[in-house]
């Protein structure tokens, strides 16, 4: 094994080992299936879970079948660690759940439920605290979107809610000093919203330079852009592309297991969204027991130069799969 692999697989190695010892963490996000789904969508809770997060040789993490899984399966659900909106689904989406809203206010954020109101209650009340016009300016300014879920987590945290290393366990990406400079931008602007609201001494000791940057290089590299496909259930079972709709993205969101799938420009399984965040993984053909289920990041109807050039720049690796060595 090269010097290089070895290190990466002795990065993911701890903190795997950690979340593999915790069964019933691994199950939460298995089968995460909110009680408002219909029936038909959900996995039962009986069933062992068909999946298994093993380490590798090349790329340190990977999720495998333990059972063969047929064309069509949906194999588990997963709610999200954390999401927020788009800048233009602000008042279209439910500001927790993403999901749309048939009575859109345009002069506020709305929830889609009661159920939603309160399990955004902590976060809320530590966001409407702070005056947020310079930090918003700035990411609406630069274009930028995944700001908005460090935001977020960070004052997930100072409510409580979640701990401040909760996405210690995600790859992080490779980010140039130049990316740095721009997030430290980010933090001081963060950091200045909160101070002048007066969330101060150990709500926000977590709160550091080092803190943002990381989360934001491990957000930056596993976010998943929502698109919300809509629809029934059973046609979303009969669609088979893996292609995505970037007019239908209404914001991101960061998951658990779903961010330990590696990539493949001809996957078996694909990842979708129905109706709200809470991600659907659903088999695309006939997979084996002991086979890797792999996702695309990127669009498959891509020609191969295309595929790699967008792989190697947005995720900082070069594709080896089947359908990139015969370059197709």
């Amino acid at each position: 094994m090269s010097s290089a692999l070895m290190s990466q697989k002795q990065r993911w190695s701890s903190p795997l080992k950690q979340l593999l010892h915790k069964p019933s963490l691994l199950t939460h996000f298995y089968f995460s299936t909110p009680t408002n789904d219909p029936p038909e969508s959900q996995p039962s809770h009986l069933s062992p879970p068909p999946i298994q997060v093993l380490l590798t040789e090349s790329t340190g993490r990977g999720v495998f079948a333990t059972r063969k899984i047929v064309s069509g399966d949906l194999i588990h659900t997963a709610q999200p660690l954390v999401s927020h909106p788009y800048f233009n689904s602000l008042h279209t989406v439910c500001y927790f759940c993403l999901k749309k809203l048939n009575n859109a206010q345009n002069s506020r954020i709305s929830f889609c439920s009661d159920s939603c109101r309160k399990h955004a209650m902590g976060f809320c009340e530590v966001e409407n605290q702070a005056d947020w016009s310079a930090y918003d300016t700035h990411c609406r300014t630069q274009g930028l979107k995944y700001p908005l879920l460090v935001r977020r987590l960070a004052c997930m945290v100072i409510s409580g809610i979640v701990s401040s290393n909760s996405l210690d366990i995600l790859q992080p990406a490779i980010v140039s000093p130049e990316m740095i400079a721009l997030m430290e931008e980010e933090f001081g602007l963060l950091r200045s919203a909160l101070l002048h609201a007066d969330v101060t001494g150990e709500k926000m000791a977590f709160l550091t330079k080092q803190w943002y940057i990381n989360v934001l290089a491990r957000i930056r590299i596993n976010a998943f852009r929502i698109e919300l496909v809509g629809g029934s259930y059973e046609d979303l079972l009969l669609s088979a592309s893996s292609s995505v709709n970037a007019e239908a993205a209404v914001g991101s969101a960061i998951y658990m297991l779903p961010s330990f799938y590696n990539h493949d420009c001809d996957p078996n399984i694909h990842i979708v969204w129905v109706e709200n965040v809470n991600a659907r993984v659903k088999a695309l053909r006939d997979i084996e027991a002991g086979e890797e289920l792999r996702i695309c990041y990127i669009d498959a109807s891509m020609d191969y130069e295309a595929r790699q050039s967008l792989l190697s720049q947005g995720f900082g690796f070069q594709c080896h799969c089947l359908r990139c060595l015969s370059n197709d």
